[in-house]
């Protein structure tokens, strides 16, 4: 996979499906926000993550100083774009600089490296380049079965494992095992529960998630393409055909329910 030629195609992209929208349309795939506001968002994670490695971070309070340095929201639309291309052109120069194992701030912490960002980047580009796609009303670009495969691994060990980064944390099965069988490609076994835990203002949380599991007989299947396995999962396309126990695919539901974005 060609991180960086992804990231710049995706952001192309992006770019063609937002010049197609009226900036007040809706995003569905992202509530609340309008085009502008998608706009707005990715031009400012590309901002974000190319200050992060040009600056060095590796702690909070250095990319919380980041944070703070942040570039003003324009009130033209071109103009946005035009800081979305610079942010995207920096970020993808300071990522070709870099190895994946070098040390960099990321908010997952158990990753704190140059490779967390280039993988987090492709798919934050990929589904944002889709919701733009939706709210346009255009008919959505194909995502290669390598990025979809890499796509549901990020999703369930990253975006919904990041309960398991927090101290004490603790996830509990509640169910049997759901396969997802990718037509043209690989299957993940996954094990769908709660993660449970004591945060730190003392608050108990008792959350749905799910984990990828090495082995196990599953009890429900969800079957399709790797492209369709990974937009469901991600919140931006109808739910494959599933089977199997209910209580199982109940329970992954409920945790893919919780969006990401």
């Amino acid at each position: 996979m060609d991180h960086l030629d992804l990231l710049n195609a995706e952001t192309d992209r992006f770019i063609a499906a937002v010049r197609q929208t009226d900036g007040a349309a809706p995003v569905r795939s992202c509530p609340d926000w309008t085009a502008d506001d998608l706009l707005w968002h990715l031009t400012e994670v590309h901002a974000y993550w190319a200050a992060i490695l040009g600056t060095g971070a590796v702690t909070d309070q250095e990319s919380e100083a980041v944070e703070a340095a942040k570039p003003s929201r324009p009130d033209d639309r071109e103009a946005t774009i035009a800081l979305l291309s610079e942010g995207t052109a920096a970020l993808i120069s300071q990522l070709a600089a870099r190895a994946d194992e070098e040390a960099a701030y990321s908010w997952f912490p158990t990753d704190q490296t140059v490779g967390f960002t280039r993988r987090m980047q492709v798919h934050e580009a990929t589904m944002h380049r889709v919701d733009a796609e939706l709210a346009a009303g255009l008919p959505s670009a194909p995502i290669s079965p390598e990025v979809a495969a890499d796509g549901i691994a990020h999703g369930v060990e990253v975006m919904w494992g990041w309960w398991g980064t927090n101290p004490g944390f603790e996830f509990r099965p509640t169910s049997g095992i759901v396969e997802l069988r990718a037509s043209d490609g690989a299957s993940w076994l996954v094990q769908p529960g709660r993660w449970g835990g004591t945060g730190q203002s003392g608050k108990e949380y008792d959350e749905p998630g799910a984990v990828l599991a090495d082995e196990g007989n599953p009890a429900a299947t969800v079957d399709g393409t790797v492209e369709e396995l990974y937009r469901w999962l991600w919140g931006r396309g109808g739910e494959p055909a599933a089977s199997g126990d209910d209580t199982a695919l109940a329970a992954l539901r409920e945790a893919r329910d919780q969006g990401m974005q």
